[in-house]
């Protein structure tokens, strides 16, 4: 396993936007006339846009790249064309599911690490969240790192969003679309992630990926969000965290129409306070 030696978080970030589309099928894009969820608008602007600005306004991230199947998805927002045309944000090829977008990306950047990954579909996304994960990851030590919320954080702040919680000893947690990559030895995690998504619909397959034991026990529920972490990160040859964050609506993205309606409830609320 690849020591603490590996890890460099000294630099800024590379931020890298994954934005590619989910085809027809995609109920938001559908349900909101769009041909990508990333240009469905919450609160007057498109998510994309909210993602792309609380990145700019984190102190910890340089570069910004978005990966996308078609460059002319971008080109047609007005906002981000002086970035495009001065080189200041990088437009990748999508490739066909996250993981491998994730791993062309590397290839692609000239300088991508540390990479800190996030969607287009997080507009609830703020600069303080960004800022909070950066400084954990860099304190953690470890060459990949994962965003996470407990359950009560999240119904704390949203206590009507439908979220996927999974269940540790220690209690439920959610995924918040954040997830930081300290250098080349931490691509191995992402390359097991990418086969163990292929063989989702053949469950023996991961069996034979993270071990029976590994699975029983997270299945019982045996096992701290630590715990798995490390069982985890020892499949995949690297070190690995999780960093909990404060903030409930961290977790929320927008995958279904009630997730939109969700999240521009929440985008008012906030603007109301802040007109106030």
């Amino acid at each position: 396993m690849s020591g603490p030696h590996d890890v460099n978080f000294s630099r800024p970030f590379t931020a890298l936007v994954l934005a590619a589309s989910r085809g027809p099928s995609d109920p938001v894009a559908e349900a909101e006339g769009r041909s990508h969820k990333c240009l469905v608008e919450v609160a007057g602007r498109p998510m994309l846009l909210r993602v792309l600005d609380a990145l700019r306004a984190s102190a910890s991230i340089g570069a910004v790249a978005v990966s996308i199947e078609d460059a002319a998805v971008l080109e047609s927002l007005p906002e981000v064309e002086p970035e495009l045309s001065e080189g200041r944000l990088k437009v990748l090829r999508s490739a066909g599911s996250p993981s491998r977008s994730v791993l062309d990306a590397a290839g692609a950047l000239e300088s991508p690490f540390p990479l800190l990954i996030t969607t287009a579909d997080n507009p609830l996304l703020r600069p303080e969240v960004v800022e909070h994960f950066c400084t954990a990851a860099r304190a953690s030590g470890a060459e990949v790192v994962a965003a996470v919320a407990a359950e009560e954080v999240i119904r704390g702040a949203a206590p009507d969003t439908r979220r996927t919680f999974l269940r540790f000893r220690d209690g439920r947690y959610s995924g918040c679309n954040l997830f930081a990559l300290a250098g080349p030895a931490s691509l191995e995690a992402v390359r097991v992630w990418d086969q163990a998504g292929r063989h989702r619909k053949r469950p023996w397959r991961l069996v034979a990926t993270f071990g029976p034991l590994s699975l029983l026990l997270f299945a019982l529920g045996r096992l701290t969000l630590d715990q798995a972490v490390a069982r985890a990160a020892a499949v995949m040859k690297t070190s690995a965290a999780a960093v909990r964050l404060p903030f409930g609506t961290a977790a929320i993205d927008v995958d279904k129409p009630s997730d939109l309606a969700l999240v521009r409830r929440i985008l008012a609320a906030r603007e109301a306070q802040s007109s106030t």
